[in-house]
């Protein structure tokens, strides 16, 4: 079936609603839907009357990633990466593409967009919840209401941050059905779950107590067993990379005294672990698991929501992950407390390159990487007024600066090129409604990417990628995602030419955000 196009007009043509879920440093191979054993009966359920993108990317960390999706620009284009004080004035927010077309727009959770401090005054959301701690889910110190502060959550209430997005977030819809159903809202619900620290409720990480004591080699090669037979890849499984970690990780000698001598700093082969260890590493994963698991249900009351509603047939939902699973092993916020029980407040964990390899079976690296682990993302669509489609998989590559051209076709706002008396940049993004009725390629520019020196260029199944300092690799992703055999010296003209259209996106996209103001 043809997918239907909301008019562009406002006086009664139909438009759809838009849900917008974000996980935080999720691994590709996570949740049930993509391989894993993480209970995750709502993004299933999505999955399973929806759709499934195989070849979606982010940008490798939290930031540039919700800059892209938020604006429609790599982040680079608007001084998001690294960032650079405010966009630029002809940057626009999903709710100014949005609202002109009728929206009503509400936000809850991480924000991260530096740019643009203010979700409401700057952002455009016509209500907010937002939190800017990023190292507490049991007392955050830090988190606003439409702007405005709200007091710190005192210790020992009851509150957990993943379920009081949720609450917030049916709160907004709850005012929305109330004051304002003729309107079509867009909700952009950005959890922070399951980034570090690992805090987790204590019944859900019961729910995976032994779990993860088969270890991480056991746990990647059966989920890419699974995946494989979902259709998901056809890619071979990696080796671990164990010298690969973090510059800014803590020592191995730091982390023992900090921590205990059951971390392990590197992804080594789970065998070669003390006892200790591995006690120690599954109940870091089983706490990972119960964050991921709780956001599912937290998911689900959403979900449940909009059924009340009678809206879910007619919402557009999108699903994501800012990055892949990460390796990082620091200690903010609170520090550790080597007494406290492994998950609770007072404990600061981290889950580490041994299992952020698991993650993000059975691609390369992690958060912050371009390479496949640190950019690969899952993205389920499910629209049933829309999308005739069920449980199918889509393979065109995609990036998250294709979801607000996605949105923005589908609303039917089209793209102004003057804002505050500035002409913007055409946005790199395509929409992707094509590929929502059928699974064909997207026709778009090659995808590009730079963080922290990390840098990557897709053109078609060829990819162009190296890490900070190191030469370029040279990858045909048809059949080698999980990037282990480097065709550079076998393409020595191929590398050149993405190499020159790398630095030339790389050249324009800098001019475009132009000189940081003083």
């Amino acid at each position: 079936m043809s997918v239907p196009r909301a008019r562009s007009d406002q006086s009664g043509g139909h438009k759809p609603n838009f849900l917008v879920i974000v996980a935080d440093d999720m691994g590709f191979s996570d949740p049930g839907c993509y391989g894993g054993e993480v209970h995750t009966p709502n993004l299933d359920r999505l999955a399973r009357n929806g759709l499934r993108f195989t070849q979606a990317y982010s940008t490798a960390r939290c930031w540039p990633s919700r800059t892209c999706l938020l604006t429609g620009y790599y982040a680079q284009q608007v001084r998001m990466d690294p960032p650079l004080g405010r966009i630029p004035a002809w940057a626009r927010i999903m709710p100014h593409y949005l609202k002109p077309a009728g929206y009503r727009c509400c936000h809850s959770g991480k924000w991260h967009l530096m740019g643009a401090p203010k979700v409401v005054a700057d952002g455009g959301f016509d209500r907010s919840y937002v939190i800017h701690d990023h190292d507490r889910f049991f007392h955050p110190q830090k988190h606003e209401l439409n702007d405005q502060p709200l007091p710190s959550v005192q210790p020992n209430t009851g509150f957990y941050l993943t379920t009081h997005i949720a609450d917030r977030a049916i709160g907004f819809l709850d005012e929305h059905q109330a004051n304002t159903p003729h309107q079509p809202f867009c909700l952009y619900l950005a959890f922070t779950s399951p980034h570090f620290p690992l805090h987790a409720l204590p019944e859900d990480i019961a729910r995976y107590k032994d779990v993860y004591l088969q270890g991480w080699d056991r746990i990647r090669e059966r989920r890419w067993q699974r995946m494989r037979k979902m259709g998901l890849i056809n890619c071979p499984l990696p080796p671990a990379d164990p010298d690969i970690i973090p510059s800014w990780n803590l020592s191995k000698e730091d982390l023992e005294n900090m921590i205990g001598p059951g971390e392990a700093p590197r992804a080594v082969p789970w065998d070669s672990l003390t006892e200790e260890q591995k006690r120690f590493q599954a109940t870091k994963m089983a706490i990972h698991a119960a964050m991921v698991h709780r956001m599912d249900i937290e998911i689900g009351r959403v979900l449940a929501r909009l059924d009340a509603m009678g809206v879910m047939d007619d919402t557009v939902i999108l699903f994501v992950s800012d990055n892949g699973a990460s390796a990082e092993q620091i200690i903010r916020g609170d520090m550790h407390d080597r007494a406290a029980q492994p998950g609770s407040a007072g404990s600061y964990l981290c889950l580490g390159p041994g299992w952020s390899t698991a993650s993000n079976t059975p691609f390369r690296l992690h958060k912050s990487w371009v390479h496949e682990g640190g950019i690969a993302s899952p993205l389920i669509v499910h629209w049933p007024a829309g999308i005739s489609a069920r449980n199918e998989l889509r393979h065109t590559p995609c990036h998250f600066v294709d979801v607000l051209p996605t949105l923005m076709e589908l609303a039917g706002a089209p793209f102004e090129p003057y804002w505050n008396g500035r002409t913007a940049p055409p946005l790199p993004g395509v929409s992707l409604v094509p590929a929502l009725s059928r699974d064909v390629a997207v026709q778009r520019d090659p995808l590009y990417f730079h963080h922290i020196g990390n840098r990557a260029l897709r053109m078609g199944d060829w990819k162009l990628v190296a890490a900070e300092g190191d030469p370029w690799e040279l990858y045909d992703l048809r059949a080698d995602r999980s990037e282990m055999r480097n065709l550079a010296a076998r393409h020595p003209e191929r590398v050149a030419d993405m190499e020159a259209r790398w630095k030339a996106f790389d050249e324009v996209f800098r001019s475009q955000a132009g000189p940081v103001p003083q």
